[in-house]
C-alpha cells in the first residue's frame, strides 16, 4: 500500500519539485493549492483546493507525512508566515503524521560562523530571522507534545520555477548579457537546487522513524562564491557579462520607500558574511546526499527561465 503525503503549497517552486519527487518515489501525493490553482498542482497527484487551517488539518487525514512548502512573498512575510505554520503544525498534529518543514539560515543572524550545523546557536538579527526562529520553536514545542518533525535547513533556492535571488536580481537582465550579484565576488554563499533538496526531502521521509520525535538536518547544496557563480553563467551561456554589483546603499535610502526595499534591506549580512551549511549529519542519516554539479544545475534552471544555454 502507498504512503500519502499531503504537501502544502503544491503550487510553489519547492511543493512542486517536491510532489513530483514523492510521486516518483510511489508515494500516494496530496498536492494542497489555493481555490482556483489546480493547474499549478504536479501532474498525477491528487489536487485538494483549500482555504483554511481546518480543511488543511481534514486534508491531511491518512497522510504520514505532511510537507508546509507554504511560503509568504517577502512583502507579506510578516502577515503570513506564522499562520502559514501553525496550519502545517496543526495538520500534522492532528493526524499523527510527521512534519517536514523547510529550514533557511536566517535564524543564524548577522554573527553566524562560517559553518553552520544543527548545534549552531540561533541568534537572528532581522525581524524575519526571529520570526523563523519561533516557528522552528513552536514546532519542537508540538513535538514535545507527541508530533515528530524533520527541518530541513538549506540557502536560497534556484531551479525550477522562478522567485529567488537567482532569478529576481543575479540573473534578471542576462537577455542583456548583465548579471547583478547581490555581495562581494569572493565570499562563500549557500544555494540550493531545488530537484536535489526535494529528492533529499523523500530520503528523510523514508526514514523518518529512525529519528527521534524532532530533528533537524543541514542540506549542504552549492557552498560557491559569486565569483565561482558568475564564471558558470559565463561559461554555460558562452559570454563573458557585464557584472554589477547591487547597491545596498541604495536599497536601504531610496529603496525603504517601497514596500519590496523595506524587506529586502534586511538581507544584506547574508551577501557579506561568508557561510555555508554542514552536512555531515544529513550524509549519516540517508547516505549520499543528492547534488546535481553546478554547471548542470544552473544549465538546466536557466533553460527552464527561458534562456537559451
Amino acid at each position: 500500500m502507498k504512503e500519502s503525503i499531503l504537501i502544502m503549497g503544491a503550487g510553489g517552486r519547492l511543493g512542486y519539485a517536491a510532489g513530483e519527487a514523492f510521486r516518483d518515489a510511489g508515494w500516494h501525493v496530496k498536492s494542497l493549492v489555493r481555490p482556483g490553482k489546480a493547474a499549478w498542482a504536479p501532474p498525477k497527484t491528487e489536487v485538494v483546493e483549500v482555504v483554511t487551517r481546518d480543511s488543511a488539518v481534514e486534508a491531511a487525514r491518512g497522510c504520514a507525512v505532511v510537507l508546509n512548502a507554504l511560503n509568504p512573498a517577502i512583502t507579506m512575510w510578516r502577515r503570513d508566515a506564522m499562520s502559514h505554520a501553525y496550519a502545517g503544525i496543526a495538520a500534522a498534529e492532528a493526524n499523527g503524521a510527521t512534519l517536514l518543514y523547510p529550514g533557511n539560515v536566517w535564524n543564524f543572524g548577522q554573527g553566524m560562523p562560517e559553518l553552520l550545523d544543527e548545534n549552531t546557536p540561533m541568534h537572528p538579527t532581522m525581524e524575519k530571522g526571529r520570526m523563523r526562529a519561533e516557528i522552528e520553536q513552536r514546532i519542537k514545542e508540538a513535538c514535545d507534545r507527541g508530533m515528530r518533525a524533520i527541518v530541513l535547513r538549506s540557502g536560497d533556492f534556484f531551479g525550477s520555477g522562478r522567485g529567488s535571488w537567482f532569478d529576481l536580481v543575479v540573473v534578471k537582465e542576462l537577455e542583456r548579457n548583465r548579471i547583478t550579484y547581490p555581495g562581494p565576488d569572493d565570499v562563500i554563499h549557500p544555494w540550493a537546487y531545488v530537484p536535489d533538496l526535494a529528492e533529499t526531502a523523500v530520503l528523510l521521509a523514508k526514514k523518518r522513524d529512525d529519528f527521534s520525535s524532532f530533528e533537524t538536518f543541514g542540506f549542504p547544496g552549492h557552498a560557491i562564491t559569486g565569483r565561482e557563480l558568475i564564471r558558470t553563467i559565463e561559461a554555460i551561456t558562452g559570454n563573458a557579462a557585464n557584472v554589477r554589483h547591487m547597491s545596498w546603499w541604495m536599497l536601504k535610502t531610496v529603496g525603504r520607500l517601497t514596500a519590496v526595499g523595506r524587506d529586502l534591506a534586511d538581507f544584506e549580512y547574508l551577501w557579506t558574511v561568508p557561510h555555508r551549511i554542514d552536512g555531515s549529519k544529513l550524509e549519516a542519516a540517508i547516505g549520499k546526499i543528492p547534488h546535481t554539479p553546478l554547471n548542470r544545475a544552473v544549465s538546466t534552471t536557466l533553460r527552464g527561465l527561458g534562456f537559451r544555454t
